[in-house]
């Protein structure tokens, strides 16, 4: 599909807050899926993080940035069925470090989404992790992808 094509299958609009922190990209396929960019920097104890989230129709792809723009690590999760647990992969970086497939994990486990996350947080960082996984969390939770509690640990096809 050539670039003109994709111009009239997409409408964006972005708004960013008064400090600048913060931007969001809603863009719609006309149809009623639409996909949501959001973008968000948090100073936490001396340390900043960067945040992308990125919501498909049943998928979130979160990158977390600790001090810098780096990719980082690459993971994949994921329910898996019969007995509702999470599967999680390592896509890109070594297996010895777990930060980002801890977060993925519980992620999948709030949300009941298939969730690829980035993250460049150091090893054996125990407290940036916690950090930026609550900042994540929070940010899930008021865009409204998490799940509530009446609906449990079931995952749902939808």
């Amino acid at each position: 599909m050539a670039s003109g094509e994709l111009k009239g299958h997409f409408d964006v609009a972005v708004a960013k807050d008064l400090s600048g922190k913060e931007s969001t990209s809603a863009v719609s396929t006309g149809d009623g899926d639409g996909i949501q960019i959001t973008c968000f920097t948090e100073d936490l104890n001396d340390v900043t993080f960067h945040f992308q989230i990125i919501r498909l129709e049943k998928q979130i792809y979160a990158w977390i940035g600790c001090n810098s723009a780096k990719l980082g690590h690459l993971y994949a999760a994921a329910p898996t069925r019969p007995n509702n647990a999470v599967s999680v992969a390592s896509i890109l970086g070594g297996a010895s470090d777990n930060t980002g497939s801890s977060i993925a994990r519980r992620i999948v486990l709030k949300t009941g989404l298939n969730v690829i996350l980035a993250c460049n947080i150091p090893k054996n960082s125990p407290m940036l992790e916690a950090d930026a996984e609550r900042k994540l969390m929070e940010k899930l939770k008021e865009l409204g992808y998490t799940r509530s509690r009446s609906q449990g640990s079931v995952l749902s096809n939808s």
